[in-house]
């Protein structure tokens, strides 16, 4: 999560961290020369703005996935206790603030594109309302709740708060949609498969060859002598039944009750539903972090980007916080844009592409132990001191939109 608002100072007025209005995204050494990936550092809404223009972009993102602030009223150090941002909003100025980049970023998608917010019980209902608004309410295709931690020993009188949720919404009808699954743990599979087809082992699972509702086809006429249950019909027609029936793959019961065989090597998997458990974030010692805060999990965006979008696709984060958005894009074959405002972020950004990220023990025992780093960023086009760069501080960075 990084904030799209300039953070303030003790008295409580704005820092300027870009001192002009233009935007410019880091040259990455790209893979061919067609590819867009750019980090921008700058307010989002000015970029975003601009990208309206750029005939590369606009009408091409197929995927965003936003951590955008929550509202909390707090400020965030990273875990070398550098200032990260700041969450300070009214309610009015918060919703105005989410408002103008989401009808921004709406205007950005593709036909096919769609969007992930993610936001914690704050401020997700009244984010919903708006998204419904702007995304049009048929077009929200659901609500992720995310164990985002550990149990908690909370002293308030309230439950403890291990939860929060991505909104996701499509563009339009045609979105891509690449339907993810995980893997059938040996308790389920043996539950869900419990029977082993004599002759071949193949493990199965007995379902009805009937569905409801009545049909006047070929569906809702006689097979074998047999009228469907009533108010119900075949699945399929007589004469496919008979094609199953003659390769085996219909079970009769010892009373003459058909069911189709259905086999777990033909399986994908189990469909993911819309509770994740699996993608806590920071959890041990050996997790893989910059420091950032509210770094998310990287494989829950490994799961988002392969889910609706392609290789090759464009995937848009202008909340890039620590950069975890980018990283799974370029690991995942898809062209990305980043945005940022915040110099740590930027910085954070810069210095995981250059060297990865590392243990989390390590921000205690203070070990370098990088780890997967991706030398995407060229010496040459750090703008200002690379020196400081390296060590996470102030940078200053010039300003351009690529036509």
């Amino acid at each position: 999560m990084a904030v799209g608002v300039l953070p303030i100072n003790r008295e409580g007025k704005p820092l300027s961290l870009v001192p002009k209005i233009n935007i410019q995204f880091r040259q990455t050494k790209m893979h061919n020369g067609n590819d867009i990936k750019r980090l921008y550092h700058g307010d989002n809404i000015d970029v975003l703005t601009a990208l309206l223009d750029d005939e590369k972009v606009c009408g091409k993102v197929t995927l965003i996935y936003i951590d955008p602030p929550y509202n909390t009223g707090g400020a965030f150090e990273t875990r070398d206790f550098k200032h990260a941002y700041d969450d300070r909003f009214t309610l009015e100025s918060y919703l105005s603030f989410i408002r103008k980049r989401l009808e921004l970023m709406h205007r950005l998608l593709s036909r096919e594109g769609s969007i992930y917010v993610h936001l914690d019980s704050n401020m997700v209902f009244h984010v919903k309302v708006m998204m419904d608004e702007i995304f049009g309410i048929q077009n929200f295709k659901g609500m992720i709740t995310r164990k985002k931690c550990k149990s908690k020993n909370f002293t308030r009188k309230t439950y403890g708060n291990i939860s929060d949720y991505i909104l996701f919404y499509s563009k339009a009808d045609e979105t891509v949609w690449n339907r993810p699954y995980e893997e059938w743990s040996d308790e389920k599979m043996l539950k869900e498969y419990p029977f082993i087809e004599e002759g071949t082992g193949r493990r199965y699972k007995r379902v009805p060859i009937h569905a409801p509702g009545t049909r006047n086809g070929a569906t809702g006429t006689t097979w074998r002598g047999m009228m469907p249950p009533k108010g119900k019909h075949w699945q399929f027609t007589p004469d496919k039944l008979d094609e199953m029936d003659a390769r085996g793959e219909i079970y009769w019961s010892s009373n003459g009750n058909p069911r189709r065989k259905v086999y777990l090597d033909q399986s994908n998997g189990v469909p993911v539903q819309d509770i994740w458990l699996d993608y806590l974030d920071v959890n041990n010692q050996n997790t893989l972090i910059t420091g950032y805060p509210t770094e998310k999990n990287i494989d829950m965006l490994k799961r988002i980007i392969e889910t609706s979008s392609r290789p090759g696709d464009l995937v848009l984060d202008c909340f890039a916080g620590s950069g975890t958005t980018l990283v799974a894009a370029e690991q995942l074959g898809r062209q990305w844009i980043g945005v940022d405002i915040g110099d740590e972020a930027i910085a954070t950004i810069i210095k995981r592409f250059k060297h990865g990220s590392k243990p989390m023990g390590d921000y205690v025992k203070k070990k370098p132990r990088h780890q997967l780093a991706m030398e995407l960023f060229n010496d040459e086009d750090f703008c200002g001191d690379k020196s400081k760069i390296e060590e996470n501080n102030d940078i200053t960075y010039d300003i351009f939109i690529e036509k």
